[in-house]
């Protein structure tokens, strides 16, 4: 690799040449400014070092000058002083380090390993700790033995998944997809045997499911005084946040960062009316039918959120201002950013962001949205590059500035499917593909999860002989009617509704504003 390096006293520097050549390092040298930018638009250097002080143009306008003609080339700042007006001017300017003078050899060494190894050098060492922890997390698959196991198992391999995402090597994705899918298939035979004494224990400290999220989460902070912002976004996964955590890290300070647990099916008609209600499903349908839309109804499932969101208040006798927002699109984002001023002073705000689920639902109908998150890392880059460049982060720095507590949560997550699994069905079997209710089923039991009593488990029957499915780990449902097309069209594309760790285990948290 070259290196550029532009010091007055460069022959004063010989020993720390010497020291670079010897470590494969080709350096050209210059003693001013003006040389240095003279030298750059001859010739590429894959780095420069650039003295603060020499004489005709200053340091600072040599790195103006460089940065116009080779802008990708990382240039380090060397200098004397320590004014912490030209280390501002410095870093404003694209500066990749800035080191003071006295600089010794392993300083120099160390800004070049940095800056031009970095990403190599990453990349190895997540590969070793990961290689290291391989056999570890395969125990920890086959001895989770509680609900609290499995969290801490996801978070672990989520964390696993943004590291091998950001190394780029496919690999180490490969067997971290394959881990992944081991677990998926773990967690569905814990979560069968489980589910329904999850849902029979004492709502006050079980879990929290999607039930409990705003008598449990946001009636304590609206007890104590404050005022909050609840943002439910559909489909929100924890790789998910993790990639939108610095963002959010910026405006507030992460009081609590949990994983709840969704309902099943993890799907929003369920899901998120449990959120709004504090109810199950089949409660919902039975105390306030003029509210719950069954599977078959041409009106939307969710209509209702608010009404039934007013009810829980009253149920708990929680006389607050209220105020909803549905957001669907980022002309209503972009709206409630100018009006969220005239909102602050409601006790409770509460926000439904949809364009997650929007977009996991464009990636399986349009080509180009699947070449654009034809990955997991390309899918969570996709929600990033939102959040950061939308509506979002504006309406962020308005709920922080209003001094609001923030409680992020989401319905359900979704998973990449991979199985087809056959299951044969009349016309008023439910279309999704992770699970299927209806009355004339036929399916293999040991590739489902079966709900033969739907009652137990706190879900709608509209017959005596209703049952309900649910697809397991990585499987997806198929009709043997033109089944290969099915399955070749719904392969690899992210789905809800079933169990799996990613849409069962999802996101809960409760941030403060930073001052």
């Amino acid at each position: 690799m070259t290196i550029l390096w532009a010091d007055d006293e460069i022959d004063l520097l010989k020993p720390h040449i010497i020291f670079l050549n010897a470590r494969g390092y080709d350096v050209v040298t210059a003693c001013s400014g003006a040389d240095a930018v003279d030298l750059v638009r001859e010739q590429h250097f894959d780095l420069v070092f650039l003295d603060e002080h020499m004489p005709g143009i200053s340091g600072l306008e040599a790195l103006e000058r460089i940065k116009a003609i080779a802008p990708q080339t990382p240039v380090v700042m060397i200098t004397k002083s320590e004014e912490e007006e030209i280390m501002d001017q410095a870093v404003g300017r694209q500066i990749a380090d800035y080191l003071i003078k006295p600089v010794n050899p392993h300083q120099i060494l160390m800004s070049l390993k940095k800056l031009l190894h970095g990403s190599e050098l990453r990349q190895e060492s997540v590969a070793e700790r990961y290689r290291r922890e391989f056999s570890a997390l395969g125990a920890g698959i086959d001895s989770c033995a509680d609900i609290e196991g499995w969290k801490c198992l996801y978070r672990r391999l989520a964390e696993w998944q943004m590291q091998i995402g950001d190394a780029r090597d496919a690999s180490l994705d490969e067997m971290l997809d394959m881990q992944m899918c081991d677990a998926d298939k773990a967690f569905s035979r814990f979560m069968c045997r489980n589910y329904l004494a999850m849902l029979e224990a004492d709502p006050r400290t079980r879990p929290v499911m999607s039930p409990d999220i705003i008598p449990r989460r946001v009636f304590p902070l609206l007890d104590s005084g404050q005022k909050v912002c609840l943002m439910v976004i559909d489909n929100f996964r924890l790789d998910q946040w993790l990639a939108v955590k610095p963002m959010v890290a910026e405006m507030f300070a992460i009081e609590s960062e949990e994983l709840g647990c969704s309902i099943l099916p993890t799907a929003t008609q369920y899901a998120r009316n449990a959120i709004f209600s504090g109810l199950m499903p089949a409660q919902i349908a039975k105390m306030f039918p003029q509210f719950w839309a069954d599977e078959h109804s041409a009106e939307s499932k969710n209509l209702n959120e608010r009404p039934l969101l007013e009810l829980l208040l009253g149920r708990y006798r929680r006389n607050c201002r209220l105020g909803y927002t549905k957001i669907s699109d980022s002309a209503a984002g972009e709206k409630l950013v100018r009006n969220y001023a005239s909102m602050s002073e409601n006790d409770l705000n509460v926000v439904v962001v949809n364009f997650i689920d929007m977009l996991s639902h464009a990636r399986t109908e349009q080509r180009m949205i699947r070449e654009l998150a034809a990955t997991e890392a390309a899918y969570r880059s996709l929600t990033a590059s939102w959040f950061g460049h939308s509506w979002m982060l504006p309406l962020l720095r308005r709920i922080a500035a209003s001094g609001a507590r923030l409680v992020i949560a989401t319905d359900h997550g979704i998973v990449r499917v991979s199985v087809p699994v056959k299951v044969v069905g009349d016309r008023s079997t439910t279309a999704s593909l992770r699970y299927k209710g209806g009355k004339s089923l036929a399916y293999n039991p040991r590739r489902v999860f079966e709900v033969k009593h739907p009652e137990q488990f706190g879900l709608p029957a509209p017959s005596v002989s209703s049952a309900y499915i649910f697809a397991t780990g990585r499987d997806f449902f198929v009709y043997p009617n033109n089944q290969n097309h099915y399955s070749q069209y719904y392969e690899g594309t992210f789905q809800h509704g079933g169990i799996s760790m990613e849409e069962m285990l999802v996101p809960l948290i409760t941030l403060t504003p930073k001052k």
